[in-house]
C-alpha cells in the first residue's frame, strides 16, 4: 500500500512510500481508506509541536478518515466487507470521562493515523458511515466535527433560543454553527473575510462580524444581545481572542477552549472570569459514544459537513497542510486517497 510517513519532525520529512499490506487480527477490520481531512492538530504534529505526547519517527499522519471495508477478522460481528466506515479520533476512549490511556489513543499522533491507502483498526473503533454522506464528507467528522459536538451541546449545553458566537471558518467553527441551529440558537459568526461571512450566513449565521474591522468584537456582539452577554463562546484563537470571548459571554456564560490557532500564551485578567461566575472549560473531541450520538444526529437531520473547494491527493499532503496553514481555505481541507 502507499502511505504518507513522517521520517521526522518536519513537513520536509514527509513522503508517500510504499509499504506491505497490513492484514487485520481478531477483533480488527481493514478499510480502505477513500479520503482524509486535515485539522490543524495535525499540522502542528507533522511539526512536532505535541512533543513527547506524539511519534515523530516513521508516523503515518492524519487522524480524520474514511473509506470501506475489505476485510475482518476473526469475531469481528459489526462489519461486513463493504460496509462504509468512519475512524473514531481516540480508538480507546469509548465512553464516559477519559483516562491517559484514552488520551493517548488519538489517531496520527502516538499511533499510526490515516493518510494512507489500508488501515487495520479495531472494530470498536469504527463507525458506519451515515447514508447520504460521501466519503470525504464523512472523513471530516471525528475530530473537528466530534470536538464541535461536545463544545456545543455536552459541554456547551446550549438550548433553543441560547446565542452562541463561533470564530473563523474552520472546522470546528463551521461545524459549531451548524450543530447550533440544529438545537434552534442564534448564532453570530466572526471572519476577517467578508466573502467567507456571506457564506457562515450561508450555513445560518444570524449575524456576522467581520474581526479585523472589529478587533474589539465583544462590544457589537453584546449589542447583539441587548447587553446581556451571550450564552457561549466557542474559543478557537488562543492568546488574542481569548480576552474578547470572556468580555462577549453574559454573567455565568461559558467559553470553551477549543484551540490556540493565534498563540498558546496570554498574560489574562483572571478577575473578568472570578468576578463574573463565568466557566472556562477545555474540549478535547470525545468518545466513542459521543460520536454515535453525533453520527445519528448528523444522519437524522441530513448534515452535510462543509469542505474547501480545494482537494488534494496523498503525494500532495504536504501543499495540504501549507494550504491549511496559510488560512485560504473555508471548511475542512479533504485528501482523497
Amino acid at each position: 500500500m502507499r502511505a504518507a510517513v513522517l521520517a521526522n519532525a518536519g513537513i520536509r520529512n514527509l513522503s508517500v512510500v510504499d509499504l506491505p499490506d497490513p492484514e487485520p487480527g481478531p477483533g480488527e477490520v481493514l478499510v480502505r481508506v477513500r479520503a482524509v481531512t486535515l485539522n490543524y492538530r495535525d499540522l502542528l504534529t507533522v511539526e512536532g509541536g505535541y512533543g513527547s505526547r506524539q511519534r515523530t519517527e516513521n508516523l503515518i499522519p492524519v487522524s480524520d478518515g474514511a473509506g470501506e471495508v475489505v476485510a475482518t477478522g476473526g469475531g469481528v460481528t459489526r462489519f461486513a466487507t463493504g460496509d462504509r466506515v468512519v475512524a473514531n479520533f481516540f480508538q480507546r476512549w469509548q465512553a464516559g470521562e477519559p483516562d491517559e490511556v484514552g488520551l493517548h489513543s488519538g489517531l496520527g499522533g502516538l499511533i499510526d493515523g490515516m493518510a494512507c491507502e489500508l488501515r487495520v483498526l479495531p472494530e470498536n473503533g469504527l463507525c458506519h458511515t451515515p447514508a447520504h454522506l460521501t466519503d470525504a464528507e464523512a472523513a471530516a467528522l471525528p475530530c473537528a466535527g466530534l470536538t464541535a459536538w461536545s463544545a456545543v451541546f455536552d459541554q456547551g449545553r446550549i438550548k433553543p433560543g441560547d446565542q452562541l458566537l463561533t470564530q473563523g471558518s474552520g472546522g470546528v467553527s463551521v461545524f459549531a454553527l451548524q450543530f447550533a441551529k440544529l438545537a434552534g440558537a442564534e448564532v453570530i459568526a466572526t471572519s476577517s473575510s467578508d466573502a467567507k461571512l456571506q457564506r457562515l450566513r450561508e450555513l445560518g449565521a444570524n449575524h456576522l462580524i467581520n474581526y479585523a474591522d472589529t478587533p474589539e468584537w465583544a462590544r457589537p456582539a453584546r449589542e447583539i444581545s441587548g447587553g446581556r452577554g451571550l450564552d457561549l463562546v466557542v474559543e478557537v484563537g488562543g492568546a488574542r481572542t481569548l480576552e474578547q470571548s470572556v468580555k462577549a459571554v453574559r454573567l455565568g456564560g461559558a467559553v470553551m477552549l477549543v484551540g490556540v490557532l493565534s498563540g498558546a500564551n496570554h498574560d489574562f485578567r483572571l478577575p473578568l472570569v472570578v468576578t463574573r461566575k463565568i466557566r472556562l472549560e477545555g474540549v478535547t473531541c470525545g468518545s466513542y459514544e459521543q460520536f454515535q450520538a453525533m453520527l445519528r444526529a448528523v444522519e437524522h437531520n441530513g448534515l452535510k459537513p462543509a469542505l474547501d473547494d480545494r482537494r488534494f491527493q496523498l503525494d500532495e499532503l504536504a501543499a495540504a497542510l501549507e494550504h491549511l496553514r496559510a488560512g485560504a481555505h473555508f471548511g475542512k481541507v479533504v485528501i482523497e486517497i
